[in-house]
């Protein structure tokens, strides 16, 4: 009797797999004697029991190998920690060799770095040959994550190809590291163009980057754009921006709420017109880099304090804006002893000296003696020329040796008495060859006898008038020649040829 079956296990109590099945497993029905399967029935039930008891014992020697490793986590594999710890060591070594030659390294976790020393090394050495010091590297020490080729080399060529100085590279890294940081075509060139498009020649461009190289690290629609509108928006001529930018480009880094607004406001409670403070920015913009509150505002109070009035300040602002930065508390009181201890100034003739001529704060004692020494030898009497300087402190200035040939031309051809000019000491101001001899020789002509006022405090176009008159006018001899802070309103391009002495070699 023949029984067609499939090779099977009859209801298992356990799912089994095993990889020996016998052949016939996987094959189709087949004819089968009931003796054959029976022992080949019993030799595989034998089998599987056996597979499954080894297997038992695999699996709990399996499990207990397992808890003898006790990993730090369930999914970390012994390969990546083994990573780990080995990067963890070879950042301990560049530090170890950081602070083998100075540089602290604890604000570099975090940063990537080279993964060996010499990398490190050649980056140092690299930082070194720019003339950077370790303590230049210490003040920013984030320039070590900088890759030498990557990095540095590609920025200085393009600092280089722009006409910045390598002469200047040093101090241009220590004001400015960060731009070791930045990509040529995302951060630098936009920057460039931008201040080519304020009018800075191209030629000017280096020497703006090298005096603020900041101005890089700026954001094109921010500081620089705001505050450049707000100057032309106070009355600064558009046509100017350029040559202030180029004199002082620090104007870009400057927020106008926090820096110029403040400023211009200030100068506007002194009596100092919108528009006039805006001529002081085009002649000098880095008084806008005075700080207001640490120097300004403290210089105001010292002048009120040696008796400058308060409604000179403006006039004494708009003259000498200097005077609102430099370390003026020193300069007045040597001044005013000096004055006092040489011409015997009271404390209301400083200020009013300091009213007249805000200068003198900065004169040399070298540059007064000689002045002084030459009123005495003219004949003045130290009254007479306490009352000239006070009357005109200018006299403390002019060159000499101009002085000596009006003085002469005063005494030998104009034959007056040493009171007027006493009584009006700004004769000396005025060019004798331009002014004097011309107009003295026509009064002569005339027959008109006059003060030194009337005769030369006027315009040419004033005095032909005169010359016309059949009276003088005593209204007009008293005519001030204070300075007019209305003159700042006007626009001018030109600067006025001075006599005043150089007084440089004195200081």
């Amino acid at each position: 009797m023949r029984i067609s079956s499939y090779a099977s296990l009859a209801k298992p109590s356990i799912l089994l797999v095993h990889n020996e099945l016998p052949a016939f497993a996987f094959r189709g029905p087949q004819m089968i004697s009931i003796s054959s399967l029976c022992k080949k029935r019993c030799g595989l039930v034998m089998t599987i029991h056996s597979s499954v008891a080894g297997r038992t014992r695999s699996s709990t020697a399996a499990d207990r190998k397992r808890k003898e490793i006790n990993p730090a986590s369930f999914y970390t594999h012994p390969s990546l920690l083994e990573m780990k710890n080995d990067r963890i060591a070879t950042r301990e070594r560049v530090y170890e060799f950081l602070r083998g030659i100075g540089i602290v390294p604890d604000e570099l976790d975090g940063l990537e770095l080279p993964v060996t020393v010499e990398v490190m090394k050649e980056r140092v050495d690299f930082l070194h040959k720019l003339g950077l010091t370790i303590g230049d590297i210490n003040n920013y020490p984030l320039v070590l994550g900088c890759s030498v080729k990557r990095n540095m080399i590609p920025v200085l060529d393009y600092l280089g190809k722009l006409g910045v100085r390598k002469s200047t590279f040093t101090e241009f890294l220590r004001q400015y590291p960060q731009v070791l940081h930045a990509s040529v075509v995302v951060d630098l060139a936009p920057v460039v163009k931008y201040l080519q498009g304020m009018d800075i020649k191209p030629n000017d461009i280096p020497r703006v980057l090298e005096r603020y190289p900041e101005v890089l690290g700026f954001k094109l629609e921010g500081t620089m754009s705001t505050s450049v509108a707000y100057l032309v928006g106070i009355g600064v001529a558009r046509r100017e921006i350029g040559r202030l930018l180029t004199t002082y480009p620090e104007i870009l880094g400057m927020r106008v709420g926090r820096v110029i607004k403040p400023f211009v406001d200030y100068l506007g409670s002194l009596g100092i017109p919108c528009l006039a403070v805006a001529r002081l920015i085009e002649k000098g913009p880095h008084i806008l880099g005075f700080g207001l509150n640490e120097r300004v505002k403290p210089n105001v109070e010292l002048l009120l304090e040696y008796n400058v009035r308060q409604t000179s300040l403006a006039t004494v602002i708009a003259q000498y804006p200097e005077i609102m930065g430099i370390d003026l508390k020193t300069k007045l009181h040597s001044q005013h002893s000096f004055l006092s201890s040489v011409i015997e100034t009271s404390p209301e003739d400083f200020g009013r000296v300091v009213e007249k001529m805000p200068q003198i704060v900065s004169l040399s004692d070298k540059a007064i003696v000689r002045h002084v020494n030459f009123l005495k030898e003219c004949g003045f009497s130290v009254e007479q020329y306490r009352k000239m300087v006070v009357g005109c402190p200018q006299l403390l200035a002019l060159n000499v040796d101009i002085m000596k040939l009006s003085f002469d031309y005063f005494k030998s051809t104009m034959g007056r008495p040493l009171d007027d000019l006493v009584a009006f000491p700004a004769f000396f101001t005025y060019g004798l060859e331009s002014t004097v001899k011309p107009r003295h020789k026509r009064i002569v002509r005339k027959g008109i006898n006059c003060s030194l006022a009337w005769l030369l405090n006027c315009s040419d176009e004033k005095f032909e008038d005169r010359m016309n008159y059949d009276t003088i006018d005593m209204e007009e001899m008293e005519l001030d020649s204070a300075f007019d802070i209305n003159s700042l309103m006007k626009p001018s391009n030109e600067e006025l040829d001075s006599e005043y002495e150089d007084d440089s070699d004195d200081e």
